[in-house]
């Protein structure tokens, strides 16, 4: 059986979605890493905060689904 990071570097290699995938949470990692060196945000900077991790945990649910399948 391969290891996850196994899976992981042949997903990278053979599947363009999955690397769309990961391009879109490593963004979505810097955006909120951006909100979170911010002191204090406002009430639509903690909306748009909300929204990246809703989005990000999405994303990282979808790329753990092909790891599982690929497996």
């Amino acid at each position: 059986m391969q290891t996850e990071t196994a899976i992981t570097e042949r997903l990278r290699r053979s599947n363009t979605e999955f690397r769309a995938l990961e391009e879109s949470h490593h963004r979505l990692d810097a955006e909120l890493a951006d909100l979170q060196r911010r002191h204090v945000l406002t009430p639509a900077e903690e909306v748009l905060k909300k929204q990246l991790q809703k989005e990000k945990l999405a994303t990282k649910d979808k790329i753990a689904e092909f790891i599982r399948t690929s497996r």
